[in-house]
């Protein structure tokens, strides 16, 4: 977490921020620890969007998002909690490429591959909820030649305490955290 005017701030609230860099509508999709991680979390999403079978991977939780968007909806933006030092006006771009060309894939561009945060537009979303397992949607993003975006911070998530503990201190030490906790 990270302080800001003196208040915790989680990695969720970062994520709803940066969700918020890219649409009014911000869906939070959640499995495991719901009531402690809606409790602790200052932002509050559009919606909190439950994913019965979250146990099954990242496949489950993909297709709980997109099934929980209306008929209207272009695509669906995807971001992950544990990127908190993604660039600001990368993600605005990123937005605004996704809405000038709403039928074009998009992502993060990791080297060779794509990946999150990613845009998925709507004729993608059977192939999405086909998926299974712990599959993310970086095949399709490749099979779909998504436009790869270079956001910068796409590399530093967390995966393990060291992750933490190093991104903790790049925020307090660039005070990086004014900017990506602002909503």
């Amino acid at each position: 977490m990270s302080e800001q005017r003196g208040q915790s701030r989680t990695l969720l609230d970062c994520a709803i921020g940066q969700g918020r860099l890219l649409s009014r509508d911000v869906r939070v999709v959640y499995g495991a620890w719901y009531p402690l991680v809606r409790f602790r979390c200052r932002a509050q999403p559009s919606r909190w969007v439950p994913v019965a079978d979250w146990q099954l991977g990242m496949a489950a939780s993909l297709a709980a998002g997109i099934r929980s968007l209306g008929p209207h909806a272009k695509g669906v933006f995807v971001l992950v909690a544990d990127q908190p030092l993604l660039d600001r006006e990368a993600l605005r771009a990123f937005g605004e490429t996704a809405r000038c060309f709403p039928a074009q894939a998009a992502a993060a561009g990791y080297g060779h591959r794509p990946g999150v945060p990613a845009y998925l537009p709507r004729w993608l979303w059977p192939d999405v909820l086909a998926l299974e397992g712990d599959q993310g949607a970086g095949r399709l993003l490749t099979e779909a030649n998504a436009t790869r975006l270079d956001i910068p911070g796409v590399h530093d998530d967390i995966d393990t305490p060291e992750d933490w503990r190093r991104i903790r201190e790049a925020i307090t030490r660039t005070g990086l955290q004014a900017r990506q906790f602002q909503g």
